[in-house]
């Protein structure tokens, strides 16, 4: 009986110290623009490593925003670092992480990191 109630506790510690996280990457263009730009020729510097995050909490499978509206938040954060006012600029190689944690179905933690470079162009 003494090594059921230790194995028990054992099992029960295990259980909920351990760490429940899932991270998938998306690496594509997302965004629907006409622009081509044709990066073939040394004309341009890699001038900046820009990333935005947004996160939402669920309980219950319940609360926190949708998966497009975290897309969006931080996809506008990074774009607030990226500085495309002044000069000849552009983002490029934008790379989406989703991460997920908590205890499902209970309580999730679902992060979303936008991240991409700034390149300048030369002439």
């Amino acid at each position: 009986m003494k090594k059921i109630g230790s194995y028990s506790v054992l099992f029960l510690l295990t259980v909920f110290l351990s760490s429940c996280g899932i991270n998938t990457a998306i690496v594509s263009n997302l965004n629907q623009n006409a622009t081509e730009v044709h990066l073939s020729e040394n004309n341009f510097n890699v001038i900046d490593q820009i990333s935005g995050s947004s996160e939402a909490r669920y309980i219950m499978a319940i609360g926190g925003v949708s998966k497009r509206q975290l897309y969006e938040n931080a996809y506008s954060a990074m774009m607030k670092k990226a500085n495309l006012m002044q000069g000849s600029k552009a983002v490029i190689n934008v790379m989406t992480e989703e991460h997920f944690s908590g205890f499902a179905p209970f309580y999730i933690r679902r992060t979303i990191t936008v991240s991409a470079q700034v390149i300048e162009f030369t002439r």
